[in-house]
């Protein structure tokens, strides 16, 4: 049997969050579409960069099932380069602006780790998710930022910028210092009053193939935390160099860790295939739902 009365958390944690005064429910897991405004994202880069196209794209997660539309206009696979605030800018508010104009009720997230960032797009659109790649540690006035705004932020672990994180990255026990990090990120981000927090271990992000996998496996240690756990492995190198295929041929693996991801306590999946993640979370919701 996959599932028995054991697998249940001892922690209990929030059921929802607030998103703009709007309450969005945890009771069950849900997907995260990924809509990249990029030229140079690993997988998809390119593939959004005119208005009709993200429209179209948006449409598709809202479409396919997806509860969140997270759009990020820089890079952050392993070797990019920082590019500017302004080229950020340039390539996300007219992104965040027409995904908020033709489907006003989607519940959006932003991917930056850049204070003036968030300042800008909660300027033009209102309230969002934070998604904030670096954990706090790239902009040290982002938590601050947060709080002020009252915005839901997604806290992921990082270790180092984008164009060193994959050299040679080296952990005693890579669960227990990504848990030590989180926890000194949220105890700040509760004093100064953040409500809604989302926690990401930051698979592929500073860590090798074995390092994802170990996360994976003890995914259950961070129910310690009781908040909201995100999980974003899709198509991913961890997936695909240890498969020996491309990113274009890695929906399959994909799918089986998203699978592991939710037996081990996961509420959000953060997924390039939006109607795959949903079938997956049908899948092993009905599965838990017997075992009880």
């Amino acid at each position: 049997m996959l599932f028995t009365q054991n697998d249940k958390s001892f922690y209990k944690k929030r059921s929802s969050l607030n998103l703009n005064g709007k309450l969005v429910s945890l009771s069950s897991p849900l997907v995260m579409g990924i809509l990249n405004v990029t030229p140079d994202s690993f997988y998809d880069g390119g593939a959004y960069t005119t208005e009709s196209a993200i429209i179209e794209r948006a449409a598709e997660i809202l479409d396919e099932g997806g509860q969140f539309i997270d759009i990020g206009a820089m890079s952050t696979r392993p070797g990019s380069i920082e590019i500017s605030l302004q080229e950020e800018l340039d390539r996300l508010l007219p992104a965040v602006q027409v995904v908020r104009k033709e489907f006003p009720a989607a519940s959006l997230s932003v991917d930056t780790y850049r204070s003036d960032v968030v300042k800008a797009v909660y300027n033009e659109i209102g309230g969002f998710v934070v998604n904030d790649i670096s954990g706090g540690a790239f902009d040290d006035k982002i938590f601050e930022t947060v709080a002020d705004l009252h915005l839901p932020y997604i806290l992921m672990h990082s270790k180092g910028k984008s164009d060193v994180m994959q050299n040679s990255p080296v952990y005693e026990d890579v669960v227990k210092e990504v848990i030590l990090f989180l926890a000194t990120k949220v105890q700040i981000l509760r004093q100064l009053g953040v409500c809604d927090i989302i926690i990401d271990p930051g698979f592929g992000f500073g860590k090798t193939a074995d390092h994802n996998f170990e996360l994976l496996n003890r995914l259950d240690a961070f129910r310690i935390f009781e908040l909201p756990l995100l999980v974003g492995i899709s198509r991913k190198a961890t997936i695909w160099r240890t498969l020996d295929i491309s990113p274009d041929e890695s929906l399959n693996g994909t799918t089986v860790l998203n699978t592991l991801a939710l037996t081990g306590g996961g509420d959000i999946l953060r997924v390039h295939d939006v109607k795959e993640a949903v079938e997956t979370i049908k899948l092993v919701g009905k599965i838990k739902s017997i075992a009880k």
